[in-house]
């Protein structure tokens, strides 16, 4: 319903089991999600037809899935039925729509899944889709950081913007659109591994978040400390029941505060321990970590003038050591192992045996510990 009905054509006053009753069915949005999943569900058991050893990640297609669900939630249950209504509804709508939905869809990878389940022409029209310039240039990070800037804080704080989103619902659907496009975009490069052209490393999608993080919490706490309602739409819709316009605006301030910085933390906790923590190696410590263990001791080993045996050959460092660098490392085949191997192992004992010889020339023998 639009804000300036007549008090007898508002829903009827929420309670806590109508937000799980209500359902107002929207047609073309319905006909859009069926299609979306029956077409990712096509396109899995294609994929699992031809490669039986190797099928589609169920974890993927439910996730997909998930985000569809929200999007069902968000725009067709008590969420859509009462966010012209109150406005700290529409700000949860708003949340599922650009922070909750998007990264599910993201991490769905329904791009990667088309390009495995179909075959030429339409292979290639994918393939030259995503690689085009327009693509290129909506899916830049950077650009992709700012629309989510601009979009959050352009129909939060713009209360003609948001009267005309209350009066008009053509204008309210393509808001609705337009918050999934922009959190599909800004999340794709954070949690999304599409065949896309940028890849942003692991550290450098901190910085996104970053970038994001203020807006989002300023947005929140001006809702909550302005001292009156700031959309007239949400104050002359008649409504007898529930919280006062101000307070329904500072609840919404709340929720934009809270959720959203929660949906982030989140984030940047799995960022953290993706970073941390490489899946390719059964959770051990990545490979960063153990090339700043190795080249640590290689730097100690080589000082010492120590070689390290089956490293292959390399400049020498001090004393006649071989120092052997990554470079050294990956042609020989040792770009797999570890510093805990024999190698290292026995060339690390060869150092801590220089390093009590060179103790006991400086004090004339072993220390007293």
């Amino acid at each position: 319903m639009a804000a300036g009905y007549p008090v007898a054509d508002l829903p009827v006053p929420l309670t806590a089991g109508d937000a799980f009753t209500i359902w107002q069915f929207a047609p073309a949005v319905s006909a859009g999600l069926i299609a979306a999943a029956a077409g990712y569900l096509l396109c899995a058991w294609r994929v699992g037809r031809r490669h039986p050893a190797r099928p589609w990640p169920a974890g993927r297609a439910l996730a997909f899935l998930l985000g569809l669900a929200v999007i069902a939630a968000a725009t067709q249950s008590s969420i859509g039925a009462y966010d012209d209504v109150l406005f700290s509804d529409h700000m949860i709508q708003h949340l599922l729509l650009i922070m909750v939905a998007p990264p599910l869809l993201v991490f769905g990878r329904p791009v990667t899944l088309l390009l495995h389940a179909s075959r030429n022409p339409l292979h290639t029209w994918v393939k030259r889709i995503i690689r085009s310039r327009a693509v290129t240039v909506l899916t830049w990070p950077p650009g992709a950081v700012g629309l989510y800037c601009a979009v959050v804080a352009g129909t939060h704080l713009t209360p003609p913007f948001m009267d005309l989103v209350l009066e008009n619902g053509t204008v309210h659907d393509a808001e609705h659109a337009l918050y999934l496009v922009t959190g599909y975009l800004y999340f794709l490069p954070l949690a999304g591994s599409e065949p896309i052209r940028w890849r942003v490393a692991l550290l450098d999608r901190f910085a996104l978040l970053l970038a994001t993080m203020p807006v989002d919490t300023a947005v929140g706490i001006i809702l909550t400390m302005v001292p009156h309602e700031i959309f007239p739409a949400y104050a002359r819709d008649g409504r007898t029941w529930g919280p006062s316009p101000v307070a329904d605006l500072h609840a919404g301030g709340w929720i934009m505060f809270i959720g959203s910085d929660l949906v982030m933390s989140v984030l940047a906790i799995i960022i953290a321990v993706r970073f941390v923590y490489d899946p390719r190696e059964g959770g051990r410590p990545g490979h960063w970590v153990e090339r700043l263990r190795r080249a640590t001791l290689l730097r100690d080993i080589a000082a010492a003038g120590v070689t390290v045996r089956g490293a292959g050959s390399g400049t020498r460092g001090p004393g006649g050591a071989r120092r052997t660098g990554d470079r050294n490392h990956r042609s020989h085949g040792l770009r797999s192992r570890t510093i805990d191997d024999d190698a290292y192992l026995d060339a690390y004992n060869a150092y801590l045996g220089t390093l009590s010889e060179h103790a006991q020339r400086q004090d004339g023998g072993w220390p007293d510990w």
